[in-house]
């Protein structure tokens, strides 16, 4: 009787010599693979990083758009100090109604004055120095907004500067409203003309 199996049809052959040698290279090659796909990028890592690149990106224009609006308000603002002190210098409509106002009110109480001091007073003082003092407070108000002005970039960030035309601004407007505020001041202490005693 014969003891030797013969394989199954199925069943799979015995491992030849050159089936395990194919088998052992291929272990030894299967971790190196391995660290190659470990050294690779991952996909969500690379877009990880671009995303935070666009972060960057964004803070840049943002802090870019700050800085024009910043300029473009500090350039606004010293027009409106150099427009206000031109129109204090040259007299404002609101001095000139406050002043017929006060004119009016000296004619009506002129009429009770005695002595002529007292009419130079009543027609003409009050009108006077309500005209110097409407004057002088929006040369006040010019000079304020143009000295903030140039003063806003040393409590802001560093290194930041107003381009030159909103400095030549501001600076005109400073000359112009300190000119106002020193001519009204001296117009509102500036004593009356005394009538010639009869």
């Amino acid at each position: 009787m014969d003891t030797t199996k013969t394989p199954a049809p199925t069943a799979p052959e015995a491992d030849s010599p050159a089936d395990l040698k194919k088998a052992a290279t291929d272990e030894t090659t299967a971790p190196a693979a391995a660290d190659t796909a470990a050294t690779e990028e991952v996909p969500g890592e690379e877009l990880a990083t671009d995303l935070d690149d666009l972060d960057d990106l964004d803070d840049i224009e943002a802090a870019a758009d700050e800085e024009q609006s910043s300029g473009v308000a500090s350039g606004a603002s010293a027009i409106v100090a150099a427009g206000l002190g031109l129109v204090a210098l040259s007299g404002s409509w609101t001095s000139r109604v406050i002043g017929e106002r006060e004119t009016l009110k000296g004619q009506i109480s002129s009429a009770t004055a005695t002595t002529t001091e007292d009419k130079i007073e009543a027609l003409y003082g009050n009108a006077w120095h309500m005209t110097a003092l409407v004057n002088g407070v929006l040369s006040t108000i010019a000079l304020l907004i143009a000295v903030f002005v140039l003063a806003r970039p040393a409590f802001g960030a560093p290194g930041r500067t107003l381009p030159a035309w909103v400095r030549s601004v501001a600076w005109a407007a400073v000359v112009v409203a300190a000119i106002g505020v020193l001519a009204f001041a001296f117009m509102y202490v500036l004593s009356l003309p005394v009538a010639p005693a009869a």
